[in-house]
């Protein structure tokens, strides 16, 4: 038996859009009950729908009824409320409300459900355990801030949409069950029931699909695209992740760096009502190795590493010296007016760069006596004067060494010099700063698995300069790629494809894959390629960052409705979980057993 308790109440208005303009209005509101204040004769209800939060007032003198139903309202009961938009009384706003100026008086209220205490209060500064947010889900999305979040996700999915589509793009779905062709993160499988034996793959990305779009001749694709990679998580990954993935045919690099900055262009004016300048800075990949030690730096501070490692290879302290002549690096970071560091301080930043495999820190304070260190005594005054002159030293300076491995120096340098700048509040969090990093290295060796491996992936396209050395120097080849980075953080990244057969056989060649391997993986592509393919290339933006970014989140899962938890599980669902063996007898597997 179905009961409507709507009865004629449809609603006119949402709580949080109400303003002083209303006043005088007649309106239904349909929402959760935030809070209740019972001052004896007037009862006071905070309404809150996705909106935001108006105050309805129950006066028995409007309506006894009404007055005495409220009584009984709790926090999350649902109602609807019929009732006249007045201003409040003079001195009784409330600036905190975008609804403060003004309040509505009920003459009718209608509960339409009750609820039980919740697990945690229904309020943004509640501190809550992130399991218990993500168990108790549907509630955690009934806050106020992760309804925006996911309102601003709507919007930016929306202007997405229509800024390709004025390009002349056209949104073409692709396949969710796909092969399996292992390539970087691992594949999630799914087994076939008609197929016995037989898997098909969730997709990571619609890589292999847009590029036969393109042979196909969709000249400009893009889709807002699920993907799938199963690997280890973080607060900034997801196992399922969407991507806004494009494709273009018969363009340059320059073309597709010009068409994105005129995405992010569109997105920040119409979400956030905000003019960027291009076009976007450029570093290639090497400077921002030298100049950060990373190829995501966040250029919105400075404090940049400098390699000293020319200036004190002939050092008497034995440990730049004996790094340089390994074939390592020295680099340095200068904290202006660092000096202030205390003892503490300082061994606080040697713990933090042990972290990243550093084998120590060295501190040094500028002073116009000269440095406060413990290698002061080893250093000459034309080394001081090198290093001070190369990282631009005054004065109460303090100066930051390490020296290493290129690899362990970069990290550890590139994460100290941002733990530095939130430290010491040099980071404006109201500032976006992008910016293209090109000449990736197209390969890199591997040593744990004995071969080069795809700096971006296989199918990404050498610089037609660095075709030659493919064959016999493959590690000084550059790619024709490029990430898009925003405040430190890698938001999309791309390239420009093998178009031709031979080429992109060759480099599969040096990742070590045999013809009857690479035909195995790949043979539709490679057939696709001897039917006349265009020249093309496209790139893909992380969405859920992009968003986490644009909300200040600090979680990507505060971006995502359904996350999943770093164990990739869903505590609402409780999923992954169990199935049946009549399930598993269908598709032929057996569970091997679990030693506990």
């Amino acid at each position: 038996m179905m009961i409507d308790l709507l009865g004629d109440l449809k609603r006119t208005d949402y709580c949080g859009d109400l303003r002083k303009g209303d006043a005088g209005r007649e309106v239904i509101l349909l929402g959760w009950v935030q809070r209740r204040r019972d001052l004896g004769r007037l009862i006071f209800v905070e309404l809150r729908d996705r909106q935001g939060i108006v105050q309805v007032v129950f006066n028995p003198e409007v309506s006894p009824e009404t007055h005495e139903k409220a009584q009984s309202l709790r926090n999350e009961f649902v109602v609807g409320v019929e009732g006249k938009v007045v201003t409040r009384p003079e001195g009784t706003s409330n600036p905190k409300l975008k609804t403060g100026e003004i309040e509505v008086i009920a003459k009718e209220l209608k509960i339409l459900n009750s609820s039980k205490t919740p697990p945690f209060l229904i309020e943004d500064d509640e501190d809550v355990a992130e399991d218990v947010r993500l168990q108790y889900r549907y509630l955690d999305l009934r806050k106020p801030r992760l309804q925006k979040n996911l309102i601003l996700r709507h919007r930016v999915a929306k202007e997405v949409r229509n800024y390709f589509d004025r390009l002349g793009f056209l949104e073409i779905e692709t396949p969710m069950l796909t092969k399996s062709t292992p390539e970087g993160a691992r594949d999630y499988l799914v087994p076939s029931r008609l197929n016995p034996g037989h898997f098909y793959a969730l997709p990571q990305s619609p890589q292999l699909f847009k590029q036969i779009l393109m042979v196909s001749g969709f000249d400009r694709y893009f889709q807002i695209v699920r993907c799938f990679r199963d690997e280890d998580l973080r607060s900034d990954r997801q196992p399922e992740f969407t991507q806004i993935d494009v494709e273009m045919s018969f363009v340059t690099v320059g073309d597709i760096q010009r068409t994105m900055e005129g995405l992010m262009v569109h997105i920040f004016r119409e979400i956030l009502g905000m003019e960027l300048e291009t076009p976007f800075p450029i570093l290639t990949y090497p400077e921002a190795m030298d100049r950060y030690g990373v190829d995501k730096p966040d250029i919105r501070f400075g404090m940049e590493l400098r390699d000293v490692s020319s200036i004190l290879k002939n050092s008497s302290f034995k440990i730049f010296r004996e790094s340089v002549e390994k074939g390592e690096i020295i680099k340095a970071l200068n904290v202006k007016g660092g000096s202030s560091f205390s003892r503490k301080e300082i061994d606080d930043l040697t713990s933090f760069v042990y972290n990243f495999g550093a084998k120590g820190l060295i501190s040094a304070k500028v002073s116009q006596e000269g440095w406060q260190s413990a290698i002061q005594k080893l250093m000459t005054e034309e080394e001081r004067k090198g290093v001070e002159g190369a990282l631009k030293a005054a004065e109460k300076d303090l100066l930051l060494f390490v020296a290493g491995p290129s690899k362990v120096v970069n990290q550890s340098l590139a994460n100290l010099r941002l733990h530095l700048g939130k430290k010491l509040g040099l980071i404006p969090e109201d500032q976006y700063q992008f910016l293209w990093i090109l000449d990736f290295p197209l390969l890199e060796y591997d040593e744990t698995e004995g071969r080069f491996v795809a700096v971006h992936h296989p199918f990404t396209a050498p610089k037609d300069e660095d075709i030659p050395k493919l064959k016999d120097h493959p590690e000084g080849v550059r790619a024709k790629a490029y990430d898009l980075v925003l405040n430190g953080a890698e938001i999309g990244g791309g390239s420009i494809r093998n178009h031709l057969r031979d080429v992109q056989s060759l480099l599969f060649e040096k990742l070590g894959m045999g013809e009857e391997e690479a035909k195995e993986r790949f043979g539709f592509l490679l057939e696709a390629l001897e039917y006349g393919t265009p020249p093309h290339g496209g790139i893909a933006f992380g969405f859920d960052r992009l968003i986490m970014i644009l909300s200040h989140s600090e979680s990507i899962r505060d971006v995502i409705a359904f996350p999943k938890t770093q164990k990739a599980t869903c505590l609402m669902t409780d999923a992954p979980s169990r199935v049946d063996s009549k399930q598993l007898d269908e598709l032929w597997i057996k569970i091997k057993e679990i030693k506990a």
